[in-house]
Formats: structure tokens, sequence, C-alpha cells
């Protein structure tokens, strides 16, 4: 632990330094090493050692507390140093997708703020279409997690002193398809997503939202969504209205919703994309030969635009879509991404090309305001922490012009305890034999051999001849290897070694089985037979340690669809087991399911050269039906 004395006005950040205290491993005593603070009015900003003296020159509580561990990591390493930050954007922050399922408890949005102070950013999102309260409406957000007004204070609050401005974001449109569902809303329901535009009730219903979400934070501003909207005007709409234009309906809906931010005195801002696609001839969000007509551009209400990219890796594509948003004349900011929905384990690969491309073009576009995204599509699965390095790279992308990345591996160790690349090898979960670098096709591997039956195997095709099991081996001995200095990493970690040990076991077992049925090699079967006994035992182990770094970070809300999904996928190695017993005792004269030829798996996923394919989990497990009409 460091000892510390600080010089001059330290009423800004008091509170902030008290909550970041033990993180950072420093003491104030006035007996410890003098640091001179000063706050400046620049976006050039200093901190500096002269062997007995230190200064930090700062511009807000976040830069402040960015330049302080910065400096704490310069001391350790011995040295005098005098070093510079250049402020990049007025904000840069983070938005938690707290919608799929995976909603942080306070503690966890702590630990996650408590890492966001220490980079220096310093705006905040929680991404909730139904998981905060809204009283007047007890099904809204029923046994989903959500926040209650005084969770949300409370971290408002605690963000406050760490200088980060936390900002709510909703739904307003499309994307309620949790909360539409029940009889309540029925008056209000144009398709199963998306609230039925020029219905009074539904505008009651939205003030009732706007007002609950944005009651507990100090900000005025407020995200409300309205993105992919697709079904807009096709339901109920369409059967009272007829055909309408589309950017029509869209507009009378965003003044209706605009009006009443305007009553709260709030500042809105939308997804982008349901606009910008009026001007592609394919309604495409990302076409480049987009023209969006002089008369949409006057007619659409006062917000900012959100853009969100998080695809590409050209610098020429993001200098293309902002330059054309910002013909909107509305304020645009950027939205990217760390890409913690690839699956089951995080894409850093694809995380760093897009950002580094996406941020570069935001600096010379004159972009002021940026945050990561971490989405959790199809259940949460990934842990929210597995973003660090994502973040770390897009806070230092904030205060630089550009990054060294040895100098933030160094960075990053000093702020987790583990070194870039020990947090490199999640990455391996996905980029596997048969990937291309970066993994910038998103191939999902680890999700897809996790999930999939071991008898039916839909994408045993697509990784035929790979050797993955050898994959997955090796990389849980290198995950066995790591130390674990961060508790609040720790339960990851065992989760991801857990999960490579899995994978190791179950990546080929259909393949196995396949050819042992094929040649009548018994021996063969009863060894993949053996194997998946092993199996049930190792996904059970698998389900614990990853239900234990849920519950570490988690509300327990949700868990319930992965524990469904490791029951389900213990259940079938069970009936596997059962029916390949049978089989070798003489009891079946075949095991029909292996039988089929197994053909490539196809789907609406483009499965390009360099990915082995990706898909939600009904999609992978099964190529029946497996819930509805």
């Amino acid at each position: 632990m460091i000892r510390l004395s600080f010089l001059g006005d330290m009423t800004e950040v008091a509170n902030g330094l008290k909550l970041l205290a033990k993180s950072l491993d420093i003491q104030i005593d006035e007996a410890g090493i003098p640091i001179e603070v000063k706050k400046v009015n620049s976006k050039k900003l200093n901190y500096r050692f002269d062997g007995g003296y230190g200064v930090i020159e700062y511009s807000s509580k976040t830069s402040f507390f960015r330049l302080l561990n910065l400096w704490l990591h310069q001391y350790n390493q011995g040295q005098f140093f005098n070093k510079q930050e250049s402020i990049q954007f007025e904000k840069a922050g983070v938005m938690v997708d707290c919608s799929r399922n995976a909603v942080l408890h306070l503690d966890g949005m702590k630990i996650l703020l408590k890492y966001m102070a220490k980079l220096g950013l310093n705006l905040a999102m929680l991404y909730t279409e139904d998981t905060y309260e809204v009283k007047e409406y007890p099904y809204f957000g029923y046994l989903r997690g959500r926040y209650t007004e005084e969770e949300l204070k409370e971290l408002d609050d605690y963000a406050f002193d760490l200088g980060i401005e936390m900002v709510p974001c909703i739904q307003t449109l499309g994307h309620l398809e949790s909360a539409l569902k029940y009889e309540y809303v029925r008056s209000i329901r144009d398709t199963s997503d998306v609230v039925l535009v020029g219905e009074p009730k539904t505008y009651e219903f939205l003030e009732k939202l706007i007002h609950s979400a944005s009651k507990p934070f100090r900000s005025k501003r407020i995200h409300i969504g309205m993105d992919e909207a697709f079904g807009l005007g096709t339901g109920v709409y369409h059967m009272r209205n007829g055909s309408r234009n589309r950017f029509e309906i869209m507009n009378e809906h965003l003044a209706e919703v605009v009006k009443i931010t305007e009553k709260y005195g709030l500042e809105p801002m939308i997804w982008s994309d349901m606009y910008y696609r009026f001007g592609s001839k394919t309604g495409d969000y990302y076409d480049l030969d987009s023209n969006i007509p002089t008369e949409i551009i006057d007619g659409i209400p006062n917000v900012d635009m959100v853009l969100w990219d998080y695809y590409h890796e050209s610098e020429e594509t993001y200098d293309i879509l902002l330059r054309k948003h910002q013909t909107m004349k509305k304020k645009v900011i950027f939205a990217g991404g760390v890409w913690t929905w690839n699956g089951v384990a995080p894409n850093y690969g694809k995380s760093f090309e897009t950002t580094k491309a996406s941020l570069r073009s935001c600096k010379r576009n004159g972009i002021q305001e940026v945050f990561a995204t971490l989405w959790g599509d199809d259940g949460g699965e990934t842990p929210i922490l597995s973003a660090l390095p994502g973040l770390q790279l897009f806070a230092d992308m904030s205060y630089r012009d550009e990054v060294d990345e040895v100098q933030m591996s160094k960075e990053f160790k000093h702020n987790t305890g583990y070194a870039l690349a020990e947090f490199g090898l999640l990455n391996q979960f996905d980029e596997t034999p048969g990937v291309a670098k970066n993994n910038i096709n998103t191939s999902a591997g680890s999700k897809i051999l996790l999930w999939q039956d071991p008898l039916l195997g839909l994408f045993d095709a697509n990784i035929a001849g790979l050797s993955m099991e050898k994959h997955y081996l090796q990389l849980a001995e290198d995950l066995g290897k790591l130390a674990h200095p961060n508790s609040d990493l720790t339960s990851i970690f065992e989760f991801y070694q857990q999960l490579a040990e899995t994978l190791s076991l179950k990546a080929e077992i259909g393949l196995h089985l396949k050819k042992a049925y094929d040649s009548n090699d018994k021996e063969l079967l009863q060894e993949s037979l053996d194997t998946a006994i092993t199996l049930k035992g190792s996904l059970n182990n698998l389900r614990l340690a990853h239900r234990k770094a849920w519950m570490e970070h988690n509300k327990p809300f949700g868990w319930e669809v992965l524990d469904i999904r490791y029951g389900g996928t213990i259940a079938r190695m069970d009936t596997t087991i059962d029916r390949v017993t049978a089989y070798l005792n003489g009891e079946l004269e075949e095991i029909a399911e292996l039988k089929e030829t197994k053909l490539p798996f196809s789907n609406t996923y483009n499965i390009t050269e360099g990915t082995l394919g990706r898909g939600f989990y009904k999609d992978i497990v099964t190529a029946g039906k497996f819930s509805g009409v």
C-alpha cells in the first residue's frame, strides 16, 4: 500500500477517492508522498514525479482518477516521470445490456463503475427494455431482475462521486417483446414487440416509463431507443389505418415521445438506424450510398442521433457513415462495442479492430461523444467483466492520439492484476482452427460446441478435421497455469477453465460417435460412450462454475434460462448414453440419429470462409421446432 498526501483542493474528488482507495491500494496520510493537485481548464493533462514530489493536472473527476491511477502505475516502476494525456472526447463511456437476462446487481455494477473511473470513462448507461421499476405496472419487468427506483438512485450517487454521468437507456417503440406479452398492454400492442403508434393509451404508458426511468438520475439526458422497429405499422396499426409511409408513422410517434421528454425537461437521443434506412434503396443501415431526403431530415424532431456500428474494420467506412449522419443536422453520438455477445466468450479480435478504426474516424470527424456497448444477446452467457480489455483500449483511445499496445498491456496488468495476454486466452474459445485471424467473421465455436446435441450434431460437418479437442485441451492447460490475483475476476477465469476442459471432451464427440457407428467399430463406440459418461459430470461442474460467476456479479433472475440449457444438455447426454448402451447390448438394431448424413450447418447468418458459424441457442440444439405453434 502506498501512502499519499494530497496538496490542493480535494473537495470535488474526495468522495470518489474514498470509494477507490482500496482498489488503488493507497492510504491518505499527511506523512505520505506529497502530490500537488491542480484543476486545469484544458484538454491537455499532466502527471509527474521528480523523486520526491508529485503533480497531477486534471480537468474533471474522472480524469483525476485516471491520472492518479496512471501516476501510481508509473511510481511502481521506480522511475521519475513526466507524462501527458490529451482528452479526445467530451464523453466516453459504456452501455451495459441489462435486458438479455443478465442484470448486474448493485455490487456488480459498482465494480464496473470503479474500473471505469480508473480508466477515465465518464458515461454509463444501463440498457433496460423492461428491467426497471414502473410502479403503476407491476408486470413490467416482473421476475426479470428489474432495478427499483432506490437501486438506480444508489448507483447514480455512486457514479456521481466517481465523475460518471449515468443516463437512462430504454425503449419507446420496438424491442419491447418482454414487456408487451402481458394482457394489460394488449390495447397498445401493434406487433409482438412494437407499440401501437397513435393510440392515446400508448403515450400514457410511455409517459409512465419515461418518468420512472429518468426520475432516479441527476442527468437530464435520456436514450429513448427506437431501433430495429421493423414491424412498425404492420400489425394492429395496419388493420386500423391501412398502408402508410413508415417515415410518417415514425415521425409522428417520435414527435409525441419527444413532447413527453420535454414535459420532464429531458434531452432525448435515439438509435439512428430507422431514419438512416429511409435513405437506402435496400433499407440497409450500413449502405454507403444512402442519401437521406431533405424532407426527411427537415421533419425529424429534436433528438441526438446515435450511430451504432461494431462490425467494420475500415476507417473509411466509418468516415462515410459519420459524415452522412452529420447531414441530418443533429448531434451525432457514436456507439461501438466490445463483443461480449459473440457467444459464451468475448471476441477481442473483432472488438479491437473495430474500436481502432471507429474511434480514429470519430476523432477525424469531430465526434465528441462515444460509448462502448456490451450486449448480451441470447441469454447473457458471457460475463460482462470479460469486456475489460476492450474497455481499456476504448479508454486509452479516448485520452491519447494513438495507443501503444505494449504500454496498454502494462497498464492493464496494473488495473486488473492480469496480463493482457492472459485475458487474451479467452479469445481462443472462438478463434479456433478454421477461423480467420482476429475472428473478424465472428465465429462462435464455443457456443456451438457447448450446446449442440451429441447425436444430432448440427455443426459437426462444419468442424470435421479441425482438431478441436486438441485445441481446447491446450487452452484448458494454459488457463490452468494462471494465478488469480484479483478476486473480482477469479470466478470468471474458473468458469472459463472449466469450459475449456468440458469442450476438450465434447467438441468432437458427435464426430466420434458417427465414425464408430458408420464403421461398426464397437470398441470406438464404447470409447465414445465412456467419454459421454465423463461428460455428464464435466457439464454439471461447468454449470456450477458458471452459476458462481453469474451470482457474484448478476441478480439471480435470468439464470434459470442457463440452468435449463445446461440441464437440457446433460439430459441429452444421458439419452445418448442410454441409446448407445442399448445398441451395444443388442437392444437396439440401429441408432436412427447416427444414420443421417451430416450436412454443413447453414442458416440466416452468412457462413463465410474463416468461420465455423454462429446461431441462437434454439437453432444450435435442434432442427425441430423448439417452441411455439
